[in-house]
């Protein structure tokens, strides 16, 4: 059973806001946040509000969405559009919220024109020119950001006009696509190797499965580990730094030498 909430505290088009307790609560529940400057995440704030006053959310099997739930999913969700803003995500309204994994039936037809049919567990999927499946957990997996992966995917397919995803999204004026590619094609190849050859990488192994799954979850990795991701693939970093224009690498260290600092200080008292 879906429940569609489509009014949240009350926004409408033409009125939104969020209130400050709740987004202080929801970037205590994101720390990655607080590496946001300033007007990035005034940006981010703004992205926010437009998506839930635009976007239909469904809670899937029984679960009641709060606004707490549903403003977390929509701030993570404006991650990807923070530059480009929500015109990628146009054309679909639905985001259908799971508790925990789900199960979608598929159906392949093999070379000899046998259907076989099979269940896929899954925690998030986006469908072009429809609706973004997530799931929701209570506490955060660990090197996982399901919605921001799944809504990199619909960053993605804006470049092919809702169609397929490639790990090439549209890129502002003076970027290249060479310069993408070449940094994304390089770094792809070096981490299917790594996969291939069982060793230990800074991203989910998922990345191998094709471009598009590597530059989602390199987003994923840009906004919640930013360090790692330059130090494992600096070339896809800068790239992703340019088209965001702002290092949030250097917001995490500036937060983790805060939160020394802090810790330092309650020692010697």
């Amino acid at each position: 059973m879906l429940k569609c909430l489509k009014h949240w505290l009350g926004l409408s088009r033409t009125s939104a806001a969020i209130p400050p307790q709740l987004w202080e609560t929801v970037k205590a529940r994101l720390p990655f946040l607080a590496w946001l400057p300033p007007q990035f995440e005034a940006r981010l704030r703004s992205l926010s509000a437009e998506f839930l006053t635009e976007k239909e959310f469904y809670g899937a099997h029984g679960l009641k969405l709060t606004d707490e739930m549903m403003l977390s999913i929509a701030a993570q969700a404006c991650l990807p559009v923070l530059r480009s803003g929500m015109g990628a995500y146009r054309d679909w309204v639905g985001v259908v919220v799971y508790p925990g994994d789900f199960v979608v039936p598929r159906h392949d037809t093999d070379d000899d024109g046998v259907v076989h049919e099979y269940e896929d567990e899954l925690i998030g999927e986006t469908w072009p020119g429809g609706p973004v499946l997530v799931s929701w957990f209570d506490e955060t997996l660990p090197g996982v950001n399901v919605i921001i992966h799944e809504f990199a995917h619909k960053l993605d397919m804006e470049n092919d006009g809702g169609g397929d995803a490639n790990g090439l999204p549209r890129l502002p004026a003076g970027m290249s696509q060479a310069a993408w590619a070449e940094a994304f094609s390089a770094a792809y190849a070096r981490f299917c190797a790594q996969v291939d050859a069982d060793e230990e990488t800074a991203l989910d192994p998922y990345a191998a499965e094709h471009p598009a799954e590597f530059f989602a979850v390199a987003l994923e990795a840009f906004f919640g580990a930013p360090t790692a991701l330059r130090a494992a693939f600096p070339a896809v970093y800068a790239q992703l730094a340019t088209y965001y224009a702002f290092d949030p690498a250097a917001g995490e260290s500036k937060q983790k030498r805060k939160a020394n600092s802090v810790a330092d200080i309650r020692k010697e008292l």
